[in-house]
């Protein structure tokens, strides 16, 4: 049976008449990399910020590591990293002293904090630099230093908002690859994103869009769900196709990729190569127009067009 490093039932936290989270539901596996993916103001770091204890829920149950939250939020402090969006340790402390301090906020006995500090610095990358101030590092170095720091401990679950925001491609899959070398040691991550391909390296994914959870599973069960058709027209002119299929009832998307128009159709249309020559045979005559599998980006803009009932917005 699968343990459980996080358990939400209807987790809602209300701001004055603002819904932040909405009635959210959470079953997240221990030792697994589990996703948040949706724009900025959906909901995600205020989730977080419920699951760490530092917001108090209006409503709904929460258990993290088997302790109820926010009951135990002291307790379980020791327990977890925690790497904010803004990059939060002290640009006038070395990269040592910096680490040093955080050893002193988890209580870490001398002997026992400056090996590890050791560990953290050879681990990480930052041997070289350990006297340099956190402040003049570049964006992928406090990103390392951040990550360092909040895992100084060892924590059993890590979590992550947005931390890869402020780095280049190459310092976003390094940093993964780090995530997953974690994970594969037994630490449960909850990491938050906005972007595609960070979404897709996750063990489990929730789409949030205005503080409801649209959906919820495996990158690849979620593409196999979607519920929508996913076409592919190629030729010219393709923003004159995009502007004359897009207000048809049964288009639920329309996206240009280079040279071919990316259009998502409603999945009760049972041929719909067939069914969008018909409804525009003029100007789809001579184009190529076929199927492709879904995308996680053609899964996350089907989901974010529905509204918390579950229905589609345009209707």
């Amino acid at each position: 049976m699968t343990t459980l490093a996080i358990r939400a039932e209807g987790l809602t936290r209300r701001f004055g008449d603002f819904v932040a989270v909405n009635n959210l539901d959470l079953m997240i596996p221990k030792k697994t990399i589990y996703g948040f993916l949706g724009p900025n103001g959906c909901g995600k770091s205020t989730t977080m910020r419920l699951l760490t204890g530092l917001l108090t829920p209006s409503a709904g149950q929460v258990k993290v590591l088997d302790m109820e939250i926010p009951k135990d939020s002291e307790a379980l402090r020791l327990r977890l990293g925690y790497m904010t969006q803004k990059f939060s340790l002290y640009d006038d402390l070395s990269v040592e002293e910096n680490l040093k301090f955080m050893a002193q906020i988890y209580n870490q006995p001398a002997r026992t904090s400056k090996q590890r500090i050791e560990q953290q610095l050879s681990e990480f990358g930052l041997n070289q630099r350990r006297r340099r101030l956190a402040g003049s590092l570049s964006g992928g170095q406090r990103q390392r230093l951040a990550l360092a720091a909040a895992t100084l401990h060892q924590p059993e679950l890590l979590l992550l908002d947005e931390p890869t925001s402020a780095v280049d491609p190459e310092n976003r899959r390094d940093f993964w690859e780090t995530l997953f070398d974690l994970c594969e040691e037994g630490t449960t991550i909850l990491v938050s994103t906005h972007y595609m391909d960070e979404a897709e390296r996750c063990h489990g994914l929730a789409i949030l869009e205005s503080g409801c959870k649209r959906a919820d599973g495996s990158p690849k069960e979620l593409m196999a769900n979607m519920g929508a058709h996913v076409l592919e027209v190629d030729g010219d002119d393709l923003r004159q196709v995009k502007n004359t299929v897009e207000p048809l009832p049964d288009i639920l998307s329309t996206a240009q990729q280079g040279t071919y128009l990316r259009v998502l159709v409603n999945q009760h249309i049972a041929e719909p190569e067939q069914w969008l020559r018909q409804t525009h045979p003029d100007i789809m005559a001579g184009r190529s127009v076929r199927q492709v599998r879904p995308s996680l980006e053609d899964v996350f803009v089907q989901c974010t067009r529905q509204d918390c009932t579950g229905q589609n917005k345009r209707q």
